[in-house]
């Protein structure tokens, strides 16, 4: 023993003690194992709340079944029994695979007589038997549970247990006691009380929780008309009432949507208390409490303010008018609480019919495109030229629903339809009889004695035969028709014949064009999805495509026409124009901006209407435009120099304030520096060098001088303006009298003060280049004549991309206004984000909700 050495001997009794401790863990494991399960499944059952749902008698059969199944299980506990140390050494020598049985010959003793022979033998065979126990491991317990239950079913024990313990905090779950306790003696479960309000969703206002901890203080509650008020009772007695007291006093019981009954009455047991879940639900239209009782106690109760939903408010906010091409273009504003949902044009006859009068077709449809969110007004155009009520008296109504479906109409207009307007005598009458037939069907026979009468001596009236045909042809057609649709068929075919008597092929282009506006602006308000705008935005391409090369063929063959259509100031319309429009069009559709799409959208018509006019304007009085534009250029010729002297004098000021900081600076440092310093050191080359004060005083005198030319030419302005019979407006005063207060702090040398007076003369002077502009446009209407009931003047104040011309002075910011790149793909990111987190099925309903709304918002 002493040969295997003291260390050896301690790290083999720290193994044994492991192989022991190992070994009575696997003997006794299977035998505690049984206990265990035991008490797992009990537990499960008590937090399953089991023994509270049973009644007495069951539950004391099940509490001794529990207990028979203990004392069963701890009936195996009396076979265990401790490892011997000899039991030990063969696991140690067995665990690690030894020979010759190390282990166990390091305790055996000999037998027989011990002489000095033998035992120096077996000292011998002890030391080499313990230098094989260099590297000695114990064994870790086995069990062989899994082979005495090979379907693992003891795994359904704790997963029962974890699951209870889960289910145990839940209004349903019970306790550890519930099986030592008699029902007789349990109490009514707690109410839980989930209460919460859902304002209608065009609202856009989230849930409020009653409930919530953050809420649970608060009783009064401010919630919009038509909140839908959800109370949810858990447990309780089951007798809980809700009640809603009006501001009359009157208090009207709610009753519940339905009880989800756990009541159970068993032979020979106490009935058991209601566990169901009450729903009570109620809408609230106006202020009053609701109040939750059980009995004659108050469980809860809530005031609520309900604020009305007003209807909404429409009103025209500018007179209807009619555009270059002849749609009809309306400027309005919309008011309401959360947003109208839609809204209309009502059009009605005031040319008073005929009592017996036979319309073929009712009144035009015109849907009003909505404001942008945070925007009042709104305009909306659209082509009634082609609608057979085109050139009728009627009164125009505007009409707006909101969400919750009341609807609102402003005052009425009285206005004649904008019509096409038909430059040849043929296709005027044509169009005039396919009015009157559309008007009153009853008024065919009229409508063939007319066109008898048109085509009774053709070689006088008609200079191409095929009109002729045409017009014989429809007479036909109208003679054999019958019904109303026939009759329609016929009104249709009338127009075509005007239209091509008008300006034939053209005149389709401008139609298919019209068309894909009018289809691409209906899929962007619907919400149309990214291929839908891109098959339309193609075919609004193709179809522009075509308008525009017929338009330039016409112009060819017309050089007047492309005379008209130049633009005065050197601006045109580029192909690349229209592309980058279409562009950012269909980039903003895409990206959900839908609002902005339809404004560059209607933008867009407008510069078609302005080119399409072209083709019915005339030259205007050229004299006068360029005296106005001569004018129009002085001024702003007159700007740009005031505006470049007030930054001349700002820099000027600017450069005297700081030669005087640094001549301060210079002082306090030369008082702080020693004898030795030598002058000029520590200062660079060129600094420090600025205007001696002779050299500022001249700058100034010249500054002086030039403002005093400027009011000189501001006053020689206002005498020519005056010369062409225009007042010359208070900001010109204004500015005359800044320029002379700017002039005197110049010779004070008060550049600040002088600075502020340009800046005023600057403001002033546009000012009254506004007021300019207004007299300008009004004398060139003024001239040339209105274009129709509240129709808007033909001449050309804007070129097609809507830029003010140079007759029309200088863009002061109102132009077209088109959303940065940068905003167009931050919208696009936001919107993917969103539609992203909507694809999440583990999101929840109030989440997704909420970004659905997202994505409503008009």
């Amino acid at each position: 023993m002493a040969a295997s050495g003291p260390g050896r001997l301690e790290r083999l009794a720290g193994t044994r003690f492991a192989t022991r401790l190992a070994m009575v863990a696997e003997r006794l494991w299977p035998l505690v194992l049984p206990v265990l399960l035991v008490a797992g499944l009990f537990l499960a059952a008590s937090w399953f709340g089991l023994f509270r749902l049973l009644p007495d008698t069951v539950r004391l059969g099940a509490l001794s079944a529990f207990g028979l199944a203990a004392l069963a299980a701890l009936y195996p506990l009396r076979f265990f029994r401790l490892p011997t140390d000899r039991q030990v050494d063969r696991r140690i020598e067995t665990a690690n695979t030894l020979q010759h049985a190390p282990v166990s010959t390091q305790t055996d003793r000999l037998v027989g007589a011990d002489d000095a022979f033998s035992g120096a033998l077996w000292r011998e065979h002890q030391r080499r038997m313990a230098a094989k126990l260099g590297h000695l491991a114990s064994d870790m317990p086995r069990a062989r549970v899994p082979e005495r239950d090979p379907w693992g079913l003891r795994a359904v024990v704790p997963l029962l247990l974890v699951v209870a313990f889960a289910f145990s905090s839940s209004p349903y779950g019970g306790s550890v006691s519930d099986g030592f306790r008699s029902h007789a003696a349990s109490d009514v479960p707690p109410v839980r009380i989930d209460a919460w309000v859902t304002p209608p969703a065009y609202t856009g206002r989230a849930p409020i929780f009653l409930t919530a901890e953050a809420n649970r203080d608060q009783t009064a509650f401010s919630v919009p008309e038509g909140s839908a008020v959800s109370l949810r009772v858990t447990g309780g007695h089951g007798d809980e009432a809700l009640t809603f007291t009006g501001e009359d006093g009157v208090a009207a019981a709610i009753d519940p949507e339905g009880t989800v009954a756990a009541t159970t009455e068993q032979a020979g047991a106490a009935p058991l208390r209601p566990a169901g879940t009450r729903q009570f639900a109620h809408t609230l239209d106006g202020n009053g409490a609701l109040v939750l009782r059980s009995g004659e106690s108050e469980l809860g109760g809530w005031t609520f303010s309900v604020t009305p939903d007003n209807p909404p408010v429409i009103a025209f906010a500018d007179e209807p008018k009619r555009a270059v091409n002849g749609t009809l273009e309306l400027a309005y504003t919309i008011e309401d609480d959360y947003g109208a949902a839609s809204a209309r044009a009502v059009i009605e006859r005031r040319d008073d019919p005929a009592p017996d009068a036979r319309p073929l077709y009712p009144a035009p449809e015109m849907g009003l495109s909505l404001p942008r969110r945070n925007a009042r007004e709104a305009r909306t155009s659209q082509d009634l030229t082609e609608h057979p009520w085109a050139g009728v008296d009627t009164g125009l109504r505007l009409a707006a629903v909101d969400a919750a479906g009341q609807e609102a109409f402003s005052e009425e207009k009285r206005l004649k339809l904008p019509e096409r307007p038909f430059s040849n005598p043929l296709a005027r009458a044509v169009v005039e009889q396919r009015r009157v037939l559309a008007l009153d069907a009853n008024r065919k026979p009229r409508v063939l004695d007319l066109m008898d009468a048109i085509t009774i001596r053709p070689e006088d009236t008609f200079t191409n035969m095929s009109h002729y045909l045409a017009i014989r042809s429809a007479r036909s057609r109208l003679a054999q028709a019958e019904s109303d649709e026939q009759l329609r068929g016929v009104v249709d075919y009338l127009w075509e014949i005007a239209l091509g008597i008008e300006e034939g092929d053209l005149s389709d282009a401008e139609k298919r064009l019209r068309a894909a506006q009018e289809a691409l602006k209906n899929a962007i308000e619907n919400g149309a999805s990214d291929e839908e705008i891109e098959r339309l935005m193609a075919e609004l391409r193709e179809a522009m495509q075509e308008f525009l090369r017929e338009f330039a063929e016409r112009a060819a063959r017309d050089p007047n026409m492309a005379m008209q259509q130049m633009p005065m100031d050197g601006q045109e319309l580029r192909q690349s124009d229209i592309d980058r429009m279409l562009d950012q069009i269909e980039e903003m559709a895409k990206s959900g901006m839908r609002d902005q799409a339809q404004q560059l959208l209607s933008q867009l018509q407008d510069m078609m209407n302005n080119l399409q006019a072209g083709r019915q304007q005339q030259q205007q009085q050229g004299g006068q435009q360029s005296e106005m534009r001569q004018q129009m250029d002085q001024l702003g010729e007159l700007m740009r120099r005031q505006q470049e002297m007030m930054n001349e004098t700002h820099r000027l000021d600017q450069m005297q304030r700081g030669q005087r900081q640094r001549g301060q600076n210079r002082g306090e440092q030369r008082g702080e520096q020693g004898q030795g310093q030598q002058p000029g050191q520590g200062q660079q080359p060129g600094q420090g060098q600025g205007m001696s004060p002779q050299e500022f005083a001249e700058a100034l005198r010249q500054l002086q001088e030039g403002q005093g030319q400027l009011q000189g030419q501001l006053e020689q302005l206002m005498e020519g303006l005056r010369g062409m019979g225009i007042e010359p407006g208070e900001g010109f005063g204004e500015a005359g009298d800044a320029m002379g207060e700017a002039g005197s702090a110049l010779g004070q040398a008060q550049g600040e003060r002088a600075v502020g007076e340009q800046g005023r003369a600057l403001e002033a002077l546009r000012r009254g280049a506004q007021d300019m502009m207004q007299q300008m446009q009004q004398a060139q209407q003024g001239d040339q004549g209105g274009s129709g009931e509240g129709g808007r003047q033909q001449s050309s104040e804007r070129d097609p991309l809507g830029r003010p011309k140079a007759t029309t002075g200088p863009d002061f910011g109102e132009s077209v206004q088109v959303p940065d790149e940068i905003d167009v793909q931050r919208a696009r990111e936001i919107l993917e984000a969103i539609r992203k987190r909507l694809g999440d099925a583990l999101s929840p309903d109030l989440e997704r909700q909420y970004l659905e709304r997202l994505l409503d918002i008009q």
